[in-house]
């Protein structure tokens, strides 16, 4: 299965991945129009230690202790993706806590939200990946 993976030592820490994530999952045509006078909500965020910078996403875990701990049934697996029902999630935050990588985090709705790979959009690749000026990140098969 392919996934999202980061390699720090390309990472120019520009966030640019955060604001084409944030513009994947808006749900408009315009980057512009998703972006403009509003906060940014990525589910992808850029760490930094010291000179090292590093975006974190989900890792889709093959045995994800997220879905094992949510207690409504909102997380769940489909062809390796893990997924986020947003109508089932009542904002309990146990995945977040449960997340032993930090890539749950809440939405300003009050419910989560995690990346989903871009499946929930029209994109062949995640945004991410295709904003990357440094190419860091990359969506691939290991």
């Amino acid at each position: 299965m392919k996934r999202i993976y980061v390699n720090e030592d390309w990472c120019l820490g520009c966030h640019l991945c955060e604001y084409y994530c944030t513009f994947a999952n808006s749900g408009l045509e315009s980057m512009a129009y998703a972006l403009k006078g509003k906060p940014l909500s990525p589910r992808i965020q850029v760490e930094e230690e010291g000179e090292i910078h590093f975006a974190v996403s989900c890792r889709h875990c093959d045995n994800p202790v997220c879905v094992k701990s949510c207690i409504t049934g909102a997380l769940s697996v489909e062809d390796n993706v893990i997924h986020c029902d947003t109508n089932k999630c009542v904002g309990c935050y146990t995945c977040i806590m449960a997340c032993p990588y930090g890539c749950i985090m809440p939405a300003t709705s009050g419910v989560i939200q995690k990346c989903e790979l871009c499946t929930n959009n029209a994109h062949q690749k995640p945004l991410c990946v295709q904003g990357c000026p440094n190419e860091a990140i990359v969506f691939e098969e290991r």
